[in-house]
């Protein structure tokens, strides 16, 4: 692999798998309120906030963790007003205090907040305006979770990078990841390049999947699926998966680490391979390698979805865990190409409607796809060009995909929300 391409895959990981504590969309809105009340810097009196369709969506229905049980956008900025800490970003509410929570309840009693929606191109899209005593202050995200792109204090604006240009693309270039070359990545990668990134993964999401096994988190996806299907590998591969599901979007207070701004597709690649490694008793060097490659699979397929949409990012997180599954299991190129297919044919079409309990059923029957695909493979069987949105060639699949949930299911998104507002 070209040294160029090498340093860029390097650096599209340390990108993506960041750590994050709730999920993102409230905590996007949480950091967007902090960074707004730091550069007011003074006494608030009301709050003027406007969020495009998916935030309202993926905020709605999910705990804000720190708070006490609080939902919603105005609990969100309220964390944010009260308890954050900008310089930590997607962990900018990590370190709540008991006073403090009690603080942002009597806050959200005393402060008018005004919501309404946001019409952007950008489907995550936060505006939040806070108004004070002596000064005014507005920040906005734009494209991705930590994205300022516009800061203003008292009519001055302070800095402005404008919206049509927020998406990713003050990331690296993802539209170089192909299947090919995250197979000779992860088959070439010097360790040492990696582990810190993949033992952070591995540590952070498999302890809050075992919270969500071992305590009554959600709707206990987790533990059913282990109560009603036994303990085989492929059971538990499933059940870690929703099992950080379900602690996770019901408020549970310990960090994951996320993939393509979401703590439920990092769960969702990560969690089903290390479950794998650990009861086939791979190596430490082998699991770093298959994560490599479903981690990328993930981003690879993302980049072509968008961060927020009307398709289920779990669907693109249990394909690529699919993917890692089978580079764990000695799987070539090939293989992981068909892995790709055959479980892109089963499952995709899942809409998203907002982060919630039922995220954990989601990632389930996506991850249980994304295991079937491999199987199907290994005993010859395969979903073939012509069938359904199956073309020759696993990156003309993707294509498919990426078109369907970015193009062909606007409409569909715009409907979700609708229903999700009556």
């Amino acid at each position: 692999m070209e040294e160029k391409n090498y340093q860029l895959y390097i650096q599209i990981l340390k990108e993506e798998l960041v750590p994050a504590m709730g999920c993102t969309e409230p905590i996007a809105l949480a950091y967007c309120a902090s960074k707004c009340c730091d550069v007011l810097d003074d006494e608030i009196i009301k709050a003027n906030v406007q969020v495009s369709g998916n935030i309202i969506k993926n905020v709605k229905s999910v705990v804000v963790p720190n708070t006490g049980g609080l939902k919603g956008i105005a609990s969100s900025v309220a964390a944010g007003v009260v308890a954050g800490i900008t310089e930590n970003v997607l962990e900018v509410i990590a370190n709540v205090t008991a006073d403090q929570k009690q603080e942002m309840a009597k806050w959200l009693q005393q402060t008018p907040i005004d919501i309404s929606p946001l019409e952007s191109e950008c489907a995550l899209d936060i505006c939040v305006e806070l108004i004070g005593k002596h000064h005014q202050a507005k920040v906005r995200i734009a494209g991705f979770h930590t994205n300022i792109v516009y800061i203003e204090k008292d009519g001055e604006v302070l800095f402005e990078m404008g919206v049509v240009a927020s998406s990713d693309q003050s990331l690296t270039d993802r539209s170089l990841l192909n299947i090919q070359d995250i197979y000779e990545f992860a088959s070439q990668v010097k360790i040492e390049d990696v582990k810190d990134i993949l033992q952070r993964q591995i540590d952070y999401n498999y302890a809050i999947a075992c919270e969500g096994l071992s305590n009554d988190w959600g709707a206990c996806v987790g533990q059913i699926l282990l109560k009603t299907y036994g303990d085989d590998i492929k059971v538990k591969a499933k059940a870690y998966a929703a099992a950080g599901s379900d602690a996770r979007m019901s408020g549970c207070e310990m960090p994951v680490i996320i993939n393509s701004g979401s703590g439920n597709q990092g769960m969702t690649a990560s969690l089903p391979v290390i479950v794998y490694a650990k009861e086939l008793d791979k190596t430490s060097e082998e699991l770093y390698r298959a994560l490599v490659v479903s981690n990328l699979c993930t981003i690879h397929q993302k980049t072509g979805i968008g961060r927020l949409s009307a398709y289920c990012g779990a669907v693109s997180a249990g394909i690529g865990a699919g993917c890692g599954i089978a580079y764990l299991l000695g799987g070539d190129y090939e293989t992981i190409c068909h892995t790709m297919v055959n479980g892109l044919a089963i499952v995709s079409g899942i809409v998203c409607d907002g982060a919630k309990p039922s995220c954990a059923g989601k990632i389930a029957a996506s991850v249980d796809a994304g295991i079937l695909g491999y199987y199907m493979y290994k005993n010859g069987c395969e979903f073939k060009d012509g069938e359904g949105l199956v073309l020759k060639g696993v990156e003309n699949t993707i294509r498919n995909i990426g078109k369907l949930s970015r193009d062909g299911m606007k409409e569909t998104d715009k409907e979700i929300i609708k229903m999700m507002c009556r």
